[in-house]
């Protein structure tokens, strides 16, 4: 444990004007407040913030963040007040320690909604002060350095979980590698203790037959760059053990296939001697292909600068080497910690946000949940980047295998949700194509587009997903309001009796809603049954009518098309609270029927579907619908054809050729059976009506090379 005057003298080697009398207060404020407290080892608990300050003192951080290492327990654990820490060390320690404070008081039922909660806490209590960030990451360190002293197992192993998925990954963005690294080994040790053992045997039998050759290396590459003018400190450093272990897993390799479990750094004092330097190894060893990184010119979004080379090296061995500034170096290992020593004139880091910490910040605002947020931030934290450039030239970071879409919102969530087109490299691409280093990327708005559902699929940023995700909500939720609304109208106008906001309001306590829109909703995606809603307005409607036990099947085949009572749905967007059904492919012009679905909504199946077979024994479910508007005609629908063709040259392409020429587009195919003279397949057609359909299928039955066209059931 290290003591009063030696914390002092630790943060006045790099802070010469530190508040000393400040330091020692804090001391003695929080060994006093913790009294006799222990901690799970049987040490007095002020052992725990005092290993805090010193990381964070080692860290090379300015006094008020050592002084809030010091006491950013005493608020949670002892008798002492914010108020108290104000009066004591001034507005700025209060606010850090209050930031720090509130991470630790989460009190939710499960563990993993606590762990996302935990997560969310923390990005909005950094937003304002990146400190609470460093003083959070410390004390996870030192509490990881401690874990081996609480017995229960289970425990242990959450919370190295925790550390692996949330703390280590954010070391990393803030560019902390060296905090990183020992995170990630110290929950790997927990979380899998085999594999860690094995590695760090291993390491230790290379480390005794490697020494000699590690120096022999360094003193060949010394030599190179002496003669060619460069001074530079060069060092061998050994990998990880876990991250030779993701190697090994992301690979599918054995330990000793790894040839750069030693990478070698190179610390010059310029730029240009950086360039200068590569040069001179280029030009002595030969380079592996496809392993140069500039991050010099285009660095990564945590600051991180270096040049990244893999060489066929001294004794024909192949290694890794790193070429930096000592600037870059510091910077490198303490990431954002480093900028106190490089910006003196700028301590005071109140309100500063880096772009990463915006988009989580902006992923915050549109997630729906705990969960959600940090499943977004996951993608936003783990994955490898990739550098594209804007039209002007600007530079935009994205995890490898982003899209145009992902671009879009990454530059601005206004040219997201307007998207309509993108050009890469100056040529037209879906906006599904996947973006390559170095890619000029143009995107191509319009004020009419809105997200699409679809764009899910294929975008791999949290940010571009929460604002997707959140768009395509709002409007399932309108569409659950106006479809749950039109249910309630037609079955209180089918049992005779007034619809009135009045009545819908006196039950809304009873249905646990806020409001009418609320109840429209529930009633909308399946959650309550229009007939429920009705008996607790009009108790008398309970008995009105028997409950039918079965549907009849036949007497509904036989009703026609258009009723009084049928809800439109022509005007609901397909996908949202009203989903056509994958077995019948209904279109406008076929008679229809709506099966409410519990948290969907209402599937729309053609009369004659044999699916609606299974649902003859929930009579409640069956939904009277009809396509009453034709405001959107335009829309196109997917019908779905099976086709038996000819097996000769042509009769594919005839087939697609007389789709297009009757104004029809295919959205998919697919060959289900296949002989020596025919061919049978599925072909979904986009088209207006079933009229429209109908067409196509005439023009197809009249080509020689088909054979038969029919409707395709089930």
């Amino acid at each position: 444990m290290i003591r009063q005057y030696e914390l002092v003298e630790l943060v006045k080697t790099y802070d010469p004007g530190a508040d000393e009398d400040s330091l020692n207060r804090a001391y003695v404020f929080a060994m006093k407040a913790h009294g006799s407290q222990s901690r799970a080892s049987g040490d007095p608990y002020f052992s725990h913030p005092l290993g805090v300050a010193e990381i964070l003192a080692r860290m090379k951080l300015d006094s008020a963040s050592i002084i809030t290492g010091l006491l950013h327990d005493t608020v949670e654990d002892t008798d002492a007040t914010l108020d108290d820490i104000e009066q004591l060390f001034g507005p700025e320690v209060s606010r850090l320690v209050d930031g720090v404070t509130k991470l630790t008081r989460i009190e939710l039922q499960s563990d993993h909604t606590r762990h996302a909660e935990n997560f969310r806490k923390l990005v909005l209590a950094m937003s304002n002060d990146i400190r609470v960030l460093l003083v959070k990451l410390a004390d996870r360190l030192h509490n990881m350095q401690t874990l081996h002293h609480i017995e229960n197992p289970e425990k242990r192993k959450r919370i190295a979980a925790e550390t692996m998925e949330i703390y280590a990954p954010l070391a990393e963005r803030m560019g902390m590698q060296r905090l990183k690294d020992e995170l990630e080994d110290l929950s790997f040790r927990e979380v899998n203790g085999d594999a860690y053992q094995s590695i760090v045997t291993r390491l230790e039998f290379l480390r005794k037959e490697g020494v000699d050759r590690t120096r022999r290396v360094i003193d060949e590459l010394n030599t190179v760059l002496k003669e060619g003018g460069i001074e530079a400190a060069i060092t061998g450093r050994e990998k990880a053990p876990y991250s030779i272990w993701r190697k090994m897993q992301r690979k599918n390799v054995e330990f000793e296939q790894l040839s750069d479990i030693m990478a070698f750094r190179i610390v010059v004092d310029s730029v240009p001697h950086c360039y200068q330097a590569l040069g001179l190894l280029h030009a002595h060893y030969s380079m592996v292909p496809g392993r140069f990184k500039d991050y010099i010119s285009t660095p990564k979004p945590n600051d991180y600068r270096s040049l990244h080379t893999c060489l066929i090296g001294p004794e024909r061995q192949r290694i890794e080497v790193q070429i930096r500034t000592v600037e870059m170096h510091d910077i490198a290992e303490y990431g954002v910690a480093a900028h106190w020593v490089y910006k003196q004139d700028e301590r005071n880091v109140e309100g500063r946000q880096y772009r990463w910490l915006r988009e989580l910040l902006d992923i915050l605002d549109h997630a729906s949940g705990p969960e959600e947020f940090l499943e977004h931030t996951k993608l936003e934290m783990f994955q490898d980047q990739v550098f594209c450039f804007t039209p002007k030239g600007d530079l935009i970071a994205l995890p490898r295998g982003a899209t145009p879409v992902d671009f879009a919102y990454a530059v601005h969530s206004q040219v997201g949700d307007t998207c309509v087109g993108a050009k890469l490299n100056g040529r037209i691409v879906p906006l599904s194509s996947v973006l390559n280093n170095g890619d000029q990327v143009e995107i191509v708005t319009s004020k009419a587009q809105t997200p699409s559902p679809t764009w899910e699929r294929f975008v791999v940023t949290g940010r571009a997903r929460s604002r997707i995700r959140r768009f395509v909500r709002q409007q399932q939720r309108g569409q659950y309001i106006e479809l749950g609304r039109a249910m309630l109208e037609r079955e209180f106008r089918h049992e005779n009796y007034d619809f009135t906001l009045k009545g819908i309001d006196g039950v809304l306590k009873k249905f646990k809603a806020d409001d009418a829109d609320d109840l429209f909703a529930a009633v909308g995606a399946g959650l309550h049954g229009a007939r429920e809603v009705l008996s607790s307005v009009y108790p008398a409607a309970k008995n009105k009518r028997k409950p039918e036990g079965v549907v009849s099947l036949l007497a509904h085949r036989r009703k026609k098309q258009k009723s009084a009572h049928a809800i439109p749905i022509t005007g609901l967007i397909p996908g949202m609270a009203v989903h056509f059904a994958g077995c019948c492919h209904p279109l406008p012009g076929d008679r229809i029927v709506g099966i409410v679905t519990t948290g969907k909504g209402v599937t729309i199946h053609t009369i004659d579907c044999d699916t609606l077979e299974s649902f003859a024994e929930t009579p409640e479910r069956w939904l009277d619908v009809g396509w009453e508007r034709s405001d959107d005609g335009n829309q196109p629908h997917v019908g779905r054809l099976h086709v038996v063709l000819s097996n000769e040259p042509g009769s594919l392409g005839n087939l697609s050729t007389i789709i297009g020429k009757a104004e029809g587009n295919i959205s998919n195919l697919k060959i289900t059976n296949r002989s020596t003279d025919f061919f049978e397949m599925l072909v979904d057609v986009e088209v207006r009506d079933v009229r429209h359909l109908t067409e196509i299928m005439a023009a197809l039955r009249a080509a020689p090379s088909i054979n038969s066209v029919e409707r395709a059931r089930g």
